[in-house]
């Protein structure tokens, strides 16, 4: 197949990035052909999800929409796989001129926002269609900002690709929780598809369950931003400690906003707390062998929660919040233990916390069920399950009569 893989960024930013980053060399080595778009400039002298590889590129805010889509045309691709894209009149052409798969990383024409939260009376999850509704809630529960020019934009930004999501052949997520939220939103069963994220196998982890004595460590990995629960894994961390009459350690790997807030409050609780700031994988994966449990105190829906998985690898098991796509891989005894989180609170994650570390057989079991979970998401059946989709809508496309 001649597949166009339209994407923001070139540069590595973010989940995004990293995934086409790992699956790009393995569709080149599978003999399919390759085009990138890209919607924004790049920093060449950054690392890119293409670097090393012999791949037509294209980026519309340096050569211009209009050279773009006629070097596209000379590309001639079965079909385009998107990631989303900010334009939303280059992915209007896009799909009247090509058959196109969306992986839907996101909130992707579901949330005026895409944080799919309010922020009152608390930080918790909404579950509306998007509509003209969130227009009246947006204020009330704070779901962003103040400027009503900004609410209006974001509206209408989002009603338009949730327009355009009819367009698209095959619609592909990474969780149940995914999956619903697109066919409250009208995406029929035949094109909504759920292809679970790989792992990048070079990541680190796996081949064999290590068996680790029960201690008292715990992971945050992470952007430090409020609706990332990182206040509500520190008030929690006493509350648990207490219960297990020992001390708790945290590690915080990552950075943000919120770090000088959560710096200040660890200090005024009085907790043993490490904030490393972002770490290369290198570090990370000896910070993952090192701990005893993952803390994923999300307040908002993530749409998966990949970071999990990647614990699982090392046979680390999780504690969070009931939200979004979390479930999805964070079982309540079995790869981790579950809080609730309609609404979250202090007080149900810190019994999380005490459930996944009171007994040393428990931990070792939840340690076990994290690593063999986590052999489910291989690179190999995420390809195998993504060509099959995307020749499946080629062909499909192929067969429609040409409309004159």
């Amino acid at each position: 197949m001649r597949i166009l893989i339209a994407t923001l960024s070139r540069n590595l930013l973010g989940g995004v990035e990293k995934y086409l980053q790992t699956i790009i060399p393995e569709l080149l080595g599978r003999r399919h052909s390759i085009g990138l778009l890209y919607e924004y400039p790049s920093d060449r002298e950054q690392v890119g999800i293409d670097s090393g590889l012999d791949l037509a590129s294209w980026c519309p805010g340096e050569l211009g929409v209009d050279s773009t889509l006629k070097s596209i045309r000379a590309f001639a691709p079965d079909i385009v796989y998107s990631q989303g894209i900010d334009n939303g009149m280059l992915e209007q052409t896009l799909l009247d001129t090509y058959p196109a798969a969306l992986y839907a990383h996101s909130y992707w024409g579901t949330c005026v926002t895409g944080c799919k939260i309010h922020a009152l009376p608390r930080i918790e999850p909404c579950g509306r269609r998007l509509g003209p509704s969130c227009l009246l809630l947006y204020y009330p529960r704070r779901c962003g900002g103040l400027n009503p020019r900004t609410m209006w934009k974001l509206y209408q930004i989002q009603s338009q690709r949730r327009s355009r999501l009819a367009d698209y052949q095959a619609v592909l997520v990474a969780s149940r929780h995914m999956q619903r939220e697109y066919q409250r939103h009208g995406v029929s069963a035949e094109r909504l598809r759920l292809i679970p994220l790989p792992i990048d196998e070079n990541s680190g982890g796996l081949p064999s369950l290590p068996r680790r004595s029960l201690g008292s460590r715990i992971l945050f990995v992470g952007r430090l931003m409020d609706v990332k629960g990182g206040d509500y894994l520190l008030r929690a961390i006493p509350l648990a400690a207490t219960k297990l009459a020992r001390p708790l350690y945290l590690t915080i790997a990552g950075d943000g906003p919120e770090r000088g807030r959560l710096e200040n409050l660890s200090r005024q609780l009085g907790l043993s707390v490490e904030f490393t700031g972002w770490t290369n994988n290198n570090v990370r994966n000896d910070l993952m062998r090192q701990t005893d449990l993952l803390a994923v105190p999300s307040l908002w829906p993530e749409p998966f929660g990949m970071v999990g998985v990647e614990a699982g690898r090392f046979g680390v098991p999780a504690v969070g919040f009931a939200v979004g796509g979390i479930p999805d891989w964070l079982i309540p005894g079995q790869t981790g233990e579950l809080a609730p989180g309609d609404p979250p609170t202090v007080e149900g994650l810190a019994q999380a916390l005490v459930r996944a570390l009171a007994d040393a057989q428990h931990h070792q079991k939840l340690s076990s069920g994290a690593w063999e979970f986590a052999k489910q998401f291989s690179l190999e059946h995420h390809l195998a399950q993504l060509e099959q989709v995307l020749s499946a809508r080629t062909s499909a496309a192929q067969m429609m009569p040409s409309i004159v």
